[in-house]
């Protein structure tokens, strides 16, 4: 009933940029939650930021200063501006969201992207 799509993954040096998207779509009535999450092999999936309307965002410490998340609820959608890559930002990232698909009741159910790589390499 609710699909996101993340786009705008890829191979980048380090010291580079990306801008991951993605766009929410379906039987949606409200989304509260967006964000970005990370996971590169051997490791576990990690927050890197979340953003709520009316909240400031919220940053995973190894993200701070470099990575910038924003949405537009217009759009339904969320966006990942990546700054100053380092390999360690390497993995394959993953949109999540909260949303209710309903008024009554008003539930908001966790939704996941299938992903999208990024790698940091020279």
């Amino acid at each position: 009933q609710v699909q996101l799509v993340e786009s705008g993954g890829g191979l980048v040096q380090p010291g580079g940029s990306l801008r991951l998207s993605c766009a929410a779509s379906g039987s949606i009535f409200s989304i509260n939650t967006m964000g970005w999450y990370r996971q590169a092999p051997g490791k576990q999936r990690e927050l890197v930021a979340t953003i709520t309307s009316g909240v400031s965002p919220r940053y995973a410490d190894s993200v701070k200063g470099r990575f910038t998340i924003s949405r537009d609820n217009a759009k339904n959608t969320v966006y990942l501006q990546m700054n100053s890559l380092k390999p360690e930002d390497t993995a394959v990232y993953y949109c999540n969201a909260g949303v209710a698909i309903a008024t009554t009741p008003l539930v908001y159910y966790n939704y996941w992207g299938q992903g999208t790589q990024v790698t940091v390499s020279s």
